[in-house]
């Protein structure tokens, strides 16, 4: 019988505990919740010693770099589909901003239409991947829903932020400051192609807001870069966005759309 997937707290057990931040991550624990996801490798660890890695892997009968990601996601997203079965479509549509229709719950992400179905299934003229479904069918299930409430807080202060800005930062923040800084009309055109909106914002030449989900406002901030001041960018959450969705699937919502934002930019070029 194969051993179990080691849990976030038997993975810290082998880490030097030390909370040193090289890895980009708050603390050590972080790490090992990010490893356990499926979203770090051991090995990442700048200070373990590679043969406790290598001996932690073959204790727990995995590959060293850890589980394979795409067995990761499709174990999730069969867990969500079997939550789906549960799920009253009449109630929870205009609670999280859908709407029904022959039987599907039809949900708008950027301007784009997902149906899905009571066992999970999506469809869209969109081609769907996992940093779509998983989200938004997170975002059905999720247990608590809140309206928007007009207050932008830091990915920090959402719920459970703290332990996963540095990988925030790293993966969303920093890539579409530089996506940004090479790309002067890519944030325009996010907005003409994403359904987005322009807002003022102090110290900001550009603010925009995009919903991923109904009641999910994130909103894009960006400072060029001026003289001798490097160029700053800064993605704010409305209030209601820790209510409405775990801090796991925000973070997979913005990283998916960092990688659209970058074909997007290649595409111009």
């Amino acid at each position: 019988m194969e051993n179990p997937a080691p849990s976030p707290l038997e993975i810290y057990k082998v880490l030097p505990q030390t909370n040193c931040g090289k890895c980009i991550l708050p603390s050590c624990l972080a790490f090992a919740a990010a490893v356990a996801a499926g979203n770090r490798k051991l090995t990442e660890c700048p200070d373990l010693a590679p043969e406790i890695a290598s001996g932690f892997a073959a204790r727990h009968g995995e590959p060293e770099g850890g589980r394979d990601r795409n067995l990761v996601q499709a174990e999730f997203v069969d867990r969500l589909q079997r939550k789906m079965t549960a799920v009253d479509f009449e109630r929870i549509a205009p609670v999280i901003g859908a709407r029904l229709d022959s039987g599907h719950l039809v949900i708008n992400s950027l301007g784009k239409d997902f149906r899905v179905d009571r066992q999970g299934n999506l469809v869209s003229e969109c081609h769907i991947i996992p940093w779509v479904q998983i989200p938004l069918l997170s975002y059905i299930t999720n247990p608590t829903h809140a309206e928007i409430s007009g207050r932008w807080i830091s990915f920090r202060e959402l719920k459970g932020g703290i332990d996963w800005q540095g990988l925030f930062t790293s993966r969303c923040e920093q890539p579409l400051r530089k996506l940004a800084d090479g790309n002067p009309d890519l944030l325009q055109d996010i907005i003409d192609l994403f359904m987005g909106r322009s807002i003022e914002w102090y110290e900001a030449d550009i603010a925009l807001v995009l919903h991923p989900l109904p009641k999910i406002p994130i909103l894009i901030c960006y400072q060029a870069p001026d003289d001798d001041l490097d160029s700053a960018l800064t993605i704010f959450f409305d209030k209601c966005c820790g209510m409405n969705l775990h801090i796991k699937a925000i973070f997979t919502l913005c990283s998916g759309l960092v990688q659209m934002f970058a074909k997007v930019a290649d595409h111009h070029r």
